[in-house]
């Protein structure tokens, strides 16, 4: 039994300090969440959930720095409840966030980074009465984004839990009268690969 337990703690020590890649090395986290994504400036909106998934690229450039770059399908926008009607804002990207993330403590890491956007799908679904209409949103929605993603993660045998903030700066949705941003919270899980 003691040697069990000895085996068990030895293997446990050796997976904790491989969790974060070395100094100089690369790995790969290909991650799978959930988004919360709201819209600014969108009276009687509420959040709007929906998938995030893809991969990040990570480079440890030190101890406490990596740079990390990747490409995340992400489904955002907002539901529209009015007295009359509901509808959903479906508002959907190829996410390219590049964060410094910065290890605070063991296996805790502060993001911070910019997010540039493509839109790969905008369609507004709205029904009323039993009747429901889906349409594009046409030049209403901007083909590119910018966002600031703001998080912390935590990594333990190479499976790191992520909660971010990304802060849309550009407008997602503009006309003459008014423009909303784009806004989500996202939550994921991954695996790290180091390459």
């Amino acid at each position: 039994m003691k040697k069990l337990v000895l085996l068990a703690s030895m293997m446990l020590a050796f997976v904790t300090a491989n969790a974060q890649s070395g100094v100089g090395e690369f790995s790969l986290r290909p991650t799978v969440g959930m988004n919360i994504g709201f819209m600014t400036n969108a009276d009687g909106s509420d959040p709007r959930f929906g998938l995030v998934a893809g991969a990040e690229l990570e480079y440890q450039a030190t101890d406490v720095l990596g740079i990390s770059g990747g490409l995340l399908y992400s489904q955002q926008g907002a539901k529209m409840n009015d007295m009359d009607m509901d509808g959903t804002m479906k508002l959907d990207y190829i996410n390219v966030p590049v964060l410094a993330n910065f290890y605070v403590a063991k296996g805790f890491a502060f993001k911070v980074g910019v997010q540039p956007s493509f839109l790969v799908n905008d369609k507004a679904k709205a029904s009323s009465s039993g009747a429901s209409v889906e349409m594009g949103l046409g030049d209403l929605s901007k083909g590119f984004m910018l966002a600031v993603p703001i998080g912390l993660s935590y990594e333990f045998s190479n499976i790191q839990l992520d909660a971010r903030f990304n802060w849309g700066v550009t407008h997602a949705i503009s006309d003459s009268y008014d423009s909303c941003n784009s806004n989500v919270v996202m939550i994921t899980v991954g695996y790290k690969f180091s390459l």
